[in-house]
């Protein structure tokens, strides 16, 4: 379920920079400004990183092996968070960029969470089946008795003496 989640918010983030991209487009691809180009470098990170994710999830990874996936996917949503926040004015970057780019990190942070204490808690040993818990014990030379028993009458009355 965890992992749903982690997909559904990695796909957020074309979406979260499609207003910037929307917003560069109106140029010539040559001539993009040099703030739109490290825009879209720190959000070709983001989006390899988030490829990443999403192949592991592909492949059903451990949560040990996916928490620093997400850990670096964190990293690179926050520098590109701190790139359009600083550089929103001069840059011409839409606020409503800023906004999805907020809440698409709290959403990825908080997958992030679940998923490295899932990768901390240690591994449980799984219980016994039903077909473990239903067949009759294997007998050995501890639980074999010899001897006399209560309904022992080759050898006398089974009541006793």
């Amino acid at each position: 379920m965890c992992l749903r989640r982690a997909l559904f918010a990695i796909w957020m983030i074309p979406l979260c920079a499609g207003a910037a991209n929307a917003q560069f487009q109106q140029a010539p691809p040559q001539e993009a400004p040099a703030c739109a180009q490290e825009f879209f470098k720190l959000r070709d990170d983001a989006e390899k990183k988030a490829a990443a994710i999403r192949a592991a999830g592909e492949r059903k990874a451990p949560p040990n092996e996916v928490c620093p996936l997400f850990n670096m996917f964190v990293a690179a949503q926050t520098k590109m968070l701190k790139y359009t926040s600083e550089n929103s004015v001069w840059c011409g970057i839409p606020p409503q960029v800023a906004e999805s780019l907020k809440k698409g990190l709290a959403q990825t942070s908080e997958i992030r969470t679940k998923v490295c204490r899932a990768a901390a808690a240690p591994q449980q040993q799984p219980g016994p089946s039903l077909s473990d818990a239903l067949s009759s014990p294997v007998p050995n030379s501890n639980n074999i008795k010899t001897g006399r028993g209560t309904f022992d009458t080759l050898t006398g009355s089974p009541l006793g003496k």
